[in-house]
């Protein structure tokens, strides 16, 4: 079982403000905050609920492209919400919210592109 992920960003308050507006319909909240006088040079915010950061973005020598990471989403209704959202934050589409029947008949999910192109996604797999 994962416990965290983490990903390096080329703009870093860019991305913060990207995630921090597309997570949130998913209730998914900046609950960690490290700054680069902490760790003496890099930066680090990190995402969850519950007081556990699970998702981390931060400062860093290689920014990662290609990277997929998807959220779960209670209803689809949040799936469509995070889609709206992150679009809003300046996320590019990837696919809008809708079935993805191909992976199975509930699989609800939406995709868009982070500031560094890294693909995200929101999915809800429970029936409408």
């Amino acid at each position: 079982m994962i416990d965290h992920v983490g990903i390096s960003v080329s703009d870093f308050a860019q991305s913060h403000d990207f995630y921090r507006a597309a997570l949130e319909p998913l209730g998914v909240t900046v609950q960690m905050e490290v700054t680069a006088e902490q760790t003496g040079g890099q930066a680090f915010t990190g995402f969850g609920t519950e007081g556990k950061p699970f998702f981390w973005i931060g400062t860093g020598v290689a920014v990662s492209r290609g990277t997929h990471v998807a959220f779960a989403a209670a209803s689809r209704s949040e799936v469509d919400a995070f889609h709206a959202a992150a679009m809003k934050a300046g996320g590019r589409d990837n696919g809008k919210p809708g079935l993805r029947p191909q992976y199975h008949p509930d699989y609800y999910g939406a995709f868009v592109y982070d500031p560094d192109g890294n693909n995200i996604e929101a999915v809800c797999h429970r029936p409408a």
